[in-house]
């Protein structure tokens, strides 16, 4: 059964989000950057509620905390240092001012970025089932973005619409190839799973403060506070919501 809610949820995660990311590009001007400006402190809030409610708890309760904070800090730099390497690479802004690569790299960005994703997810069921769905809804509040972001720079680049959707869909499936290995590795590497929560709790937070919250001091001032604050608490009472109550 777990094995059937992780493919569901990584698919829901991955190629679902490729193709509502596609049909929101049909939405010019104000209404895709209302979409992206009120998603994205949302994703903030759920990508920090996953791992600091969801993550890091379920991973201290297998392994001391010596080795588990370790690990998220490594972690953090570790992503730090791939994305130096143009390997992992984030775009939620039209034009993208930092990313302008080929689309060949933005794809092989995309597909490393969503095989950790996959990891996450199939990590997260791992442990449980409500933190494998807190986890899948931060993956896709994150990703619906992104992916809206990926389209408009593959365009740029000259691709067609649908060597765009095509090239994204296919590189979204890496998130399914490293949940459904993640999946069938856990009971035999069992002692790696506190780990590998640590380490998928790194990439949230990393993402969450050096991608996504950046690109919202940009502009807006004091006043944006007033609604985006109340959207990323939102997003961490969702995750915490699928925590409380629940048997593990």
């Amino acid at each position: 059964m777990n094995l059937i809610l992780v493919i569901f949820f990584t698919l829901l995660g991955s190629v679902c989000s490729v193709l509502l990311a596609a049909s929101l590009l049909l939405f010019k001007g104000k209404r895709l950057a209302v979409f992206s400006a009120a998603l994205i402190p949302y994703a903030i809030g759920t990508l920090l509620g996953a791992a600091f409610f969801g993550m890091i708890p379920h991973a201290l309760e297998e392994a001391e905390a010596d080795a588990i904070l370790p690990a998220v800090l490594a972690g953090i730099l570790l992503f730090y240092l791939i994305e130096k390497l143009a390997l992992w690479r984030h775009c939620h802004n039209q034009p993208c001012e930092i990313h302008t690569q080929a689309g060949s790299l933005i794809l092989i960005g995309d597909a490393l970025h969503n095989f950790v994703d996959g990891v996450a997810i199939a990590a997260a069921f791992g442990t449980s089932v409500p933190l494998g769905i807190a986890t899948s809804v931060a993956v896709i509040a994150h990703e619906l973005p992104q992916e809206v972001g990926d389209f408009a720079i593959l365009l740029e680049s000259g691709y067609s619409r649908s060597r765009a959707l095509l090239f994204n869909g296919l590189s979204s499936l890496a998130a399914l190839l490293g949940a459904v290995l993640t999946y069938f590795l856990l009971p035999i590497v069992e002692s790696w799973t506190p780990y590998l929560l640590a380490l998928t709790a790194a990439s949230f937070i990393y993402i969450a403060l050096a991608d996504l919250i950046p690109g919202r001091r940009s502009g807006g001032g004091l006043r944006s506070l007033l609604w985006e604050l109340p959207l990323i608490g939102l997003g961490i009472a969702t995750i915490v919501a699928f925590h409380l109550g629940n048997v593990h």
